[in-house]
């Protein structure tokens, strides 16, 4: 079931990370909504075009076939953090090389504009698993080195090694921070290094002022909006699923937040999301 959608935006956006095949009823109640009733609630209220992220081989296949199929959709892929640790641990080695051997074949399609979500996550992988999810980030940007596509990063209370190991490997020509979760000097700093901040509905929650502040910080030309729906829904469904249709709240806040008109805020944020991730329709 969808929330009641918001007024249509002064000005198309992009939601430049979803997940669209995520549908568990269970943990986020409401989320079973069929994509393509998604998309279309997206599209009337200005939302013209979704980066669809797969997390594991399977998601990664389902998003490159849903791309392929609907022209206002786009994928990035790559296992997600937490699942290259899981994956060696449950199924060994052989299973990770083979994983990313497929994630390296999809990757290639034209619809896969982007190498991600890739990264680290120290809230839900320990430190027994750390060492395959730094081994996995490192493999993950030579992939996006190689093919020249977009890194889109996870990080999860893992700042300072995330960008040590960036640094390290040399970063690809274009350098995303889904859910950007930094402070105003980090903000700062990625700012300095030319990455890309990718603000959700987080950005809505009262208790993120030091959110709102690093937003603040990021020049007009390395802004961007997401949902990462069905997480992260903006107020007034916090705790609700989420969907690309309710990113007009979080364009709004940004818009506010940065002393902008909302078609100005919505106008910039389309433009950066067709320059890191290309064309849509």
């Amino acid at each position: 079931m969808l929330q009641t959608p918001p007024e249509p935006l002064a000005a198309p956006v992009i939601d430049t990370h979803c997940h669209l095949d995520i549908r568990d009823g269970d943990r986020h109640p409401g989320a079973t909504a069929d994509p393509d009733d998604l998309l279309a609630a997206a599209s009337a209220v200005g939302v013209q075009g979704v980066v669809q992220i797969g997390c594991d081989v399977e998601s990664a296949r389902w998003s490159v076939q849903i791309a392929q199929s609907r022209p206002w959709v786009v994928a990035g892929v790559a296992l997600h953090p937490n699942e290259a640790p899981r994956l060696h641990a449950e199924e060994g080695r052989p299973a990770l090389q083979a994983a990313w051997a497929a994630i390296s074949e999809l990757a290639r399609d034209p619809k896969v504009r982007a190498i991600g979500e890739t990264g680290l996550d120290y809230f839900r992988t320990d430190e027994s698993g750390r060492e395959v999810q730094h081994e996995s980030f490192r493999w993950h940007i030579a992939l996006a080195k190689e093919l020249g596509k977009p890194l889109v990063i996870h990080d999860r209370e893992a700042h300072d090694d995330v960008i040590k190991i960036v640094e390290e490997e040399g970063q690809p020509d274009t350098v995303v921070f889904h859910c950007f979760s930094g402070d105003a000097q980090m903000a700062r700093y990625c700012a300095a290094k030319g990455w890309y901040m990718s603000f959700a509905g987080v950005v809505t929650f009262k208790n993120a002022q030091g959110l709102r502040d690093a937003l603040r910080e990021v020049p007009d030309e390395l802004v961007l909006v997401e949902t990462d729906a069905p997480y992260l829904t903006p107020v007034p469904f916090r705790g609700k699923a989420n969907g690309s249709y309710l990113m007009p709240y979080t364009v709004r806040a940004m818009a506010e937040v940065r002393q902008v008109s909302e078609q100005s805020m919505a106008q910039t944020l389309q433009a950066n999301a067709i320059s890191v991730f290309g064309p849509f329709g």
